[in-house]
């Protein structure tokens, strides 16, 4: 595959994690400085608001105060999944396989915005509540999308096996 290639995918991926990284540490800084934890905004009544929450678990607060495991699997995903953005790039096939990569990349990215917050407060800060469903942050849904496209990735599983 051309240099040139694989420059420009690995620069889309860098400035893609940059991006989501910026956007969900921004969004929970200002959380953090202007509302009190359990302080909560209506932004539209009784459907979205702005709550600050702190979660010292998983998602929906599930195994609470499991910090210190939550790192290390945080750290072990976050190397998989590097090692196979890596591989893609050096394979030059970064945007052949765009549901598989961007799944990967937008996984990576929220599992760095969520550890960050684990190693800074020992717990990760949720804020959007839809009311319906457990507080979350930016990081959890590129979590969830991203993994949204991993499943869809699966539907062709022959191109999801030629990492």
């Amino acid at each position: 595959m051309p240099v040139k290639r694989r420059k420009r995918q690995a620069l889309i991926t860098l400035i893609s994690i940059l991006a989501l990284l910026a956007i969900d540490q921004y969004s929970k800084t200002l959380v953090f400085h202007r509302l009190d934890v359990g302080e909560s905004i209506p932004l539209i009544k009784d459907i979205l608001h702005i709550t600050f929450v702190t979660n010292t678990g998983a998602a929906f607060g599930l195994f609470k105060d499991s910090t210190l495991a939550f790192v290390v699997i945080s750290i072990l995903a976050i190397a998989v999944i590097a090692i196979l953005i890596l591989r893609s790039i050096k394979k030059g096939d970064l945007l052949s396989r765009p549901w598989l990569n961007y799944g990967l990349i937008l996984i990576l990215s929220g599992a760095i915005g969520n550890l960050i917050d684990r190693l800074r407060f020992s717990y990760v800060i949720d804020f959007i509540d839809v009311r319906i469903w457990p507080v979350f942050n930016i990081a959890d849904s590129a979590i969830t999308i991203g993994t949204l496209l991993l499943l869809l990735s699966l539907t062709r599983p022959s191109r999801f096996l030629t990492l």
